[in-house]
């Protein structure tokens, strides 16, 4: 348990530093995983909990660190299991170990991770954990259900502008990773919208406004910049039109009607 500490004391020093080793942090997380494995890391029943309280505290403190590194890390592989085993802690040993200060930032942070990857059913998969006092109120948790409106209703403008003001630094990150995706959702609207766009008023639709901006996002959706200036969508392959088989519908509908005349 002395080792452990110590490696903690240590990883916690790094963190603290602005901006932090993470390569040293890396190295520190490595050790504290392997020993905190030998430890009472995912307890397996109440009574064992119970007696590795110290342990639990420990666990989930090395937990949170390494969530919040995985992010500046930019290791979504390494989040999502950070953040599976830190929800443990969370909902199943609340009780013996009481209530993190982070857990609502880190909790808001998972949320904005499934919404910028555009996982909705996830979303509302980990909303239903939560108290309606804690999602309507909560600094960390609203401001990422307002996003979530704000996509809903396709006001995106919203969403750019709350790019500025996240709920805590280390939400920075999703939050670009969000812009990215409302942009892909914007551009595909365009796409089916426009025979021709300017790129000026792309730009604007898209919250561009540095001409090398407009020019890399078109290149990365393969779009056709014209002579004049004008993104050109006509080219791209239109869907067919399916013919519907309307004798059969209508026999079949038909014959609907009757067997509910002989029901009734």
């Amino acid at each position: 348990m002395a080792t452990v500490e110590a490696l903690y004391k240590e990883l916690t020093a790094e963190w603290a530093k602005r901006p932090p080793n993470t390569a040293r942090c890396s190295q520190l997380l490595d050790q504290l995983k392997v020993a905190l494995v030998k430890m009472a890391f995912l307890p397996t029943d109440g009574n064992d909990a119970q007696s590795s309280k110290k342990q639990l505290l420990l666990a989930r403190s090395v937990l949170e660190v390494a969530v919040e590194h995985s992010v500046l890390s930019k290791d979504l592989l390494a989040f999502e299991r950070y953040m599976a085993q830190l929800k443990c802690y969370y909902y199943d040993y609340a009780k013996i170990i009481g209530e993190s200060e982070s857990k609502y930032k880190l909790l808001g942070l998972n949320l904005l991770y499934l919404l910028s990857g555009n996982r909705v059913s996830d979303f509302h998969t980990e909303l239903e954990l939560l108290s309606v006092d804690v999602i309507q109120h909560n600094q960390f948790i609203r401001p990422i259900l307002a996003l979530e409106q704000y996509i809903m209703e396709g006001r995106y403008n919203k969403i750019f502008q709350a790019k500025s003001t996240v709920p805590a630094e280390v939400y920075s990150y999703f939050m670009e990773l969000l812009v990215e995706t409302v942009r892909d959702e914007i551009a595909a609207c365009i796409e089916k919208s426009y025979d021709k766009i300017s790129a000026k008023d792309a730009a604007k639709r898209l919250n561009l406004r540095v001409p090398d901006e407009i020019k890399a996002f078109g290149e990365k959706r393969q779009w056709k910049l014209e002579a004049s200036g004008d993104y050109s969508f006509t080219d791209r392959s239109i869907k067919p039109k399916e013919i519907l088989p309307s004798e059969e519908l209508a026999e079949q509908v038909l014959s609907y009607a009757r067997d509910l005349e002989m029901i009734v």
